[in-house]
């Protein structure tokens, strides 16, 4: 198989000598090993190799792209350089057109970063996980309960070149386990996730058992406003909702989300929450550090294909509290009069000076849980879903396991619940945060892996009706 590199290459140079005035090429080398367990066995595994290239061509002002996945050898890319370029003199010019990046606008880094050779994994990634789930299958027997779950690691090595003499690469490691446990009667559930491939599983597997066991005694809760802590992996789900759907700075200025100003423009510059919430996005946070350049084969309303190679770096989108930026790529940017700010494929959220609580408690969901006199322990969420854009009013189901909390101790599992809830609000109702910790979404962890979150104490919650889900 023709190395990453020398594709990019092929087809740069096919689409100059094709007459293209300018051209991107994206070649993603994807590693990925899962294993899926049920009923306390395993059930399925596998490994995958995979190969996407991507070519974009530019004509004046127009670009097209051509995207492949499988084996592509030199006259494969070529073919997608010949189909890049006409697609793009069939093009209009597109509203995103800006002079591709160059080489002294990106990142200073060594060269030979790009020469590497593409990383790899396989089925010894799992021994960690497979070694300690015959153990726990052979514990839930005994408890008369079921284990289930899914554990898998990606490793995606990027090369992007483009005819301006721009060459990054970025090797990405992503990794998650979860673990389900459930009573064989079905009356108690528990779901618990971490975002690495190599957690401790011991502790998932003892904190299923403490909640099932907080299961055997059951609450029957009416729907109404309950105070609530959210565990960081609740609240991750939720930012992400926030992060995808409501920083576009197009979209805010053309009226379509929560951060839209009435009357025009953006609410960038007001305060959102009292509250000193920093909600941010670096791609060198320690732990969860991700691509540091742009790379995208497509153009949106706040990405751009133009854009590819230009470094990225912490972004504030919230700063104590204020709306502090918006995503634009440069072409929109340069429209509105504010800085280019592009996707960081990871998610911050700290309260105070140096990422503590703000003053508001601090501590772990335990430590909150013994500050309850009475409320609800929200341990998951589930199929979220956008109700109206412009307050971000989401819908959404609790999953595996509502605990009743009195008096500083869990009491009880209560009935599930549907919520109507906005990210915006939770963060502006808020009375107490916890210290941040690396947290997996069950919703939206699948697409934001990496993300730092809070614990968070709501005082109102809003359980809009009984759901029958477990």
């Amino acid at each position: 198989m023709i190395p990453a590199q020398e594709l990019v290459e092929r087809g740069i140079a096919a689409a100059d000598a094709l007459g293209a005035d300018g051209c991107i090429v994206l070649v993603e080398e994807a590693s990925h090993v899962d294993v899926r367990y049920a009923l306390n066995t395993t059930t399925t595994n596998g490994e995958q190799r995979g190969r996407s290239v991507s070519v974009i061509a530019l004509n004046g002002k127009s670009f097209g792209s051509a995207r492949r996945t499988g084996e592509v050898g030199a006259g494969g890319v070529a073919e997608m350089a010949a189909a890049a370029l006409a697609d793009a003199q069939a093009a209009p010019p597109a509203t995103d057109a800006f002079p591709l990046v160059l080489p002294s606008e990106t990142r200073p880094a060594d060269g030979r970063d790009f020469g590497l050779d593409p990383v790899s994994t396989d089925s010894a990634a799992l021994e960690v996980v497979l070694s300690a789930l015959s153990g726990a299958f052979a514990r839930a027997r005994a408890r008369d309960a079921v284990l289930a779950g899914f554990a898998e690691q990606d490793i995606v090595t990027l090369y992007l070149g483009s005819s301006t003499g721009v060459r990054l690469s970025h090797i990405q490691p992503t990794g998650a386990v979860s673990l389900v446990g459930r009573t064989a009667d079905g009356t108690g559930s528990a779901w618990v996730g971490e975002p690495t491939i190599a957690p401790s599983l011991e502790r998932m597997e003892q904190e299923v058992w403490r909640r099932l066991d907080w299961a055997t005694t059951q609450v029957a809760l009416e729907p109404g406003r309950y105070e609530v802590i959210m565990p960081p992996s609740a609240v991750s789900d939720m930012m992400g909702v926030l992060a995808f759907d409501a920083f576009g700075g197009q979209d805010a200025e053309d009226g379509r989300t929560v951060f839209s100003r009435e009357g025009g423009g953006t609410r960038v510059g007001e305060t959102i929450t009292t509250l000193p919430f920093t909600l941010s996005s670096d791609p060198f946070e320690e732990r969860i550090a991700c691509t540091p350049f742009v790379a995208t084969s497509a153009s949106g309303s706040e990405t751009s294909v133009f854009d590819n190679g230009l470094p990225s770096e912490r972004t504030d989108w919230l700063h104590d509290g204020v709306l502090a930026r918006l995503r634009y790529h440069r072409a929109g940017a340069a429209r509105s009069g504010v800085a280019m700010a592009p996707y960081i494929d990871n998610l911050i959220l700290r309260c105070g000076d140096g990422g503590g609580d703000g003053g508001s408690g601090g501590g772990s969901v335990d430590d909150m849980v013994a500050r309850t006199e009475r409320g609800l322990l929200l341990t998951c969420l589930w199929y979220i879903r956008e109700v109206d854009p412009a307050t971000l009013l989401c819908t959404g189901l609790t999953r595996d396991g509502v605990y009743v909390v009195e008096n500083g101790a869990v009491v009880g599992a209560a009935n599930n619940f549907r919520f109507n809830e906005s990210p915006v609000d939770l963060l502006r109702r808020a009375t107490e945060v916890g210290t941040p910790v690396r947290a997996l979404g069950r919703e939206l962890g699948e697409y934001l892996n990496r993300t730092i979150m809070p614990p968070l104490r709501i005082p109102d919650f809003n359980m809009s009706s009984v759901s029958q889900a477990s």
